[in-house]
């Protein structure tokens, strides 16, 4: 999968967030994104993901060479993020079964190996709504981590998390990367410290 930026920006109000970004992002690479608060690093991914229009520039996405349209870039991504919201009305169980709806998971796991996996066993009728913010951060990170997709978007991905939900991430993130395009931001060191790619955000500028 490739991702490639062509003089994107983006505006808030009269302001520029960012602008003249030109880049390409290719699969079996993880790509960090550090920054300030407030540089622009939650809205660079929420534009990668579909989420956000641009302001100016161009995004393409190609698989094998063939482009990828906007209306079906949704099916090769996956997003954790702490903004991303969850149906609260929902058990786990079912989140899980919704989910597997519109993409499937990887290492053929069903929903219960999944929620193996996640570590949230005790919790597999329990309502989303009465989760502890860390373990809507697992489910989540889990989702995306574990989803059969070639993109991979996470922003913030230890939020909410403990020390033993900080390992356990940093054991999912080495496990779910190969092969695919990963966009990681952070200013947190011990999120990304095994990847090399780093790029910066700052005064509205992508630093490389």
């Amino acid at each position: 999968m490739r991702i490639t930026l062509d003089n994107v920006g983006r505006k808030f109000n009269r302001d520029w967030i960012f602008r003249n970004i030109h880049l390409t992002l290719e699969s079996g690479n993880v790509y960090v994104i550090t920054g300030p608060n407030g540089s622009g690093k939650s809205t660079f991914l929420q534009i990668l993901a579909g989420n956000l229009p641009l302001t100016e520039g161009k995004i393409s996405y190609s698989l094998q060479t063939k482009i990828v349209s906007e209306d079906n870039i949704f099916r090769h991504i996956s997003v954790a993020s702490p903004y991303l919201e969850l149906i609260e009305e929902l058990t786990l169980t079912e989140v899980i079964e919704f989910h597997l709806r519109f993409k499937q998971l990887r290492d053929n796991l069903n929903v219960n190996s999944f929620i193996e996996r996640i570590g949230l066993q005790k919790s597999k009728d329990k309502f989303i709504s009465n989760f502890s913010s860390g373990m809507k951060t697992r489910l989540k990170l889990g989702l995306a981590c574990y989803s059969d997709t070639p993109i991979l978007l996470l922003d913030e991905p230890t939020s909410n998390l403990d020390t033993t939900g900080i390992a356990w991430y940093q054991k999912l993130i080495s496990e779910t990367v190969q092969n695919r395009l990963v966009i990681l931001c952070s200013n947190q060191v011990y999120e990304y410290e095994s990847f090399g790619n780093i790029l910066h955000f700052e005064n509205g500028r992508l630093l490389q």
